[in-house]
């Protein structure tokens, strides 16, 4: 069961949605919810259905934080940052330096004629954009990717019922030792730390890095990965790639899942939750709800209500850079497109994994002068 979630979800998925949305998993001892509106109302209700309990797989690694609380207390650990992440300042606030950094990472590879895309571009773009958002100057890209290969890593171990090794809390050590050096400069996290403790202030901002650069790595993958599979997308309209990142979120969301626990008796499509209970909502079941999104395995660029996808989730916990995400993703498929003339995946690449889901490697080449 864990395997197939991992590898290959999408028939099991649709089957659960069809005939039971909402199915106890004795696999992750819990209820996995798999159709769109009940992904909804649980994602709303965060006072039935909280992320406040101390089994939650990120805090586990990183400690509580926004992401791991709720009502007055998620407030106080979000607003401090959350102000930085208006949709109108994004553009302003970063436009410029993504495009710089698009642009430096391309003419790093252009010249050779292939590249792996993941690594090369989707993962590196996203450590930097988070570093110069959050202030940390001299971040190492390689560095902070390898960390956070470690802290998913635990991550997913723990989401699969299995005992955790020590290289997430190790990887979070040097991760938090990193962060707290960055606390006295002049930047967001010094913002932070005069309203928050610095422990608190370390594990909001690892929670902005993990989202930054994990998910955000994994979206960038996963459009160019589905644009490049069919060469006709090669010269897609411009005007269509932000369709074109949506209907990608939308098929292929990065973070798959998002975990509440219950926090009283109570049924739920005939489902009777008791308290304490684990509740996972599966936003790649939801996001292919053929109530909501007809013909859902299908790309398609020209699909209304794209808007409607659950990738970044919904209520109090929607992802804060949901729009700084969109902003690097389309600048980054706007470049790849532009720069790297004739562009095709050199071998066939496949998404996987069971909370976080990117391709292992977006291998392609170009045509060179």
């Amino acid at each position: 069961m864990i395997e197939q979630l991992a590898t290959d979800p999408y028939p099991l998925l649709a089957r659960l949605r069809a005939t039971e949305p909402v199915a106890w998993l004795p696999a992750l001892n819990g209820w996995l919810v798999t159709r769109y509106d009940l992904a909804m109302q649980v994602m709303r209700d965060a006072a039935t259905f909280t992320v406040d309990d101390p089994r939650f797989s990120t805090a586990r690694v990183v400690g509580p934080s926004m992401l791991s609380l709720d009502a007055a207390e998620h407030t106080r650990h979000r607003a401090p940052f959350a102000r930085h992440f208006r949709p109108r300042e994004i553009e302003d606030r970063f436009g410029e330096f993504v495009r710089a950094e698009c642009g430096r990472l391309v003419d790093g590879f252009a010249a050779a004629g292939e590249a792996e895309l993941r690594r090369a571009l989707a993962g590196p773009l996203s450590v930097a954009v988070v570093a110069d958002a959050l202030g940390l100057d001299g971040t190492d890209a390689a560095q902070v990717l390898a960390w956070y290969d470690a802290i998913v890593s635990t991550v997913d171990d723990i989401s699969a019922g299995r005992q955790p090794g020590s290289q997430g809390a190790e990887a979070f050590d040097e991760l938090r030792s990193h962060l707290e050096g960055a606390v006295g400069r002049r930047s967001l996290l010094t913002e932070a730390a005069s309203v928050l403790d610095l422990p608190e202030v370390v594990s909001n901002a690892a929670v902005l890095m993990f989202g930054g650069i994990e998910t955000t790595e994994g979206m960038i993958a996963n459009v160019l990965l589905h644009l490049l599979r069919d060469p006709a997308h090669r010269d897609l309209d411009r005007a269509l790639i932000p369709a074109a990142i949506e209907e990608s979120l939308r098929l292929e969301p990065a973070a798959a899942v998002v975990d509440r626990y219950a926090t009283r008796d109570i049924s739920l499509a005939g489902a009777l939750i008791a308290r304490g209970d684990l509740v996972t909502v599966s936003l790649t079941a939801a996001n292919r709800d053929p109530a909501v999104f007809p013909d859902p395995d299908v790309f398609d660029v020209h699909r209304p209500d794209l808007r409607k996808q659950l990738a970044f989730a919904h209520g109090p916990h929607f992802c804060l850079g949901a729009d700084l995400a969109r902003l690097e993703t389309r600048i980054a498929v706007e470049t790849v497109l532009d720069r790297l003339p004739g562009i095709a995946l050199a071998e066939p690449a496949t998404v996987s994994g069971l909370v976080f889901r990117k391709p292992a490697a977006v291998p392609v080449r170009w045509l060179t002068s």
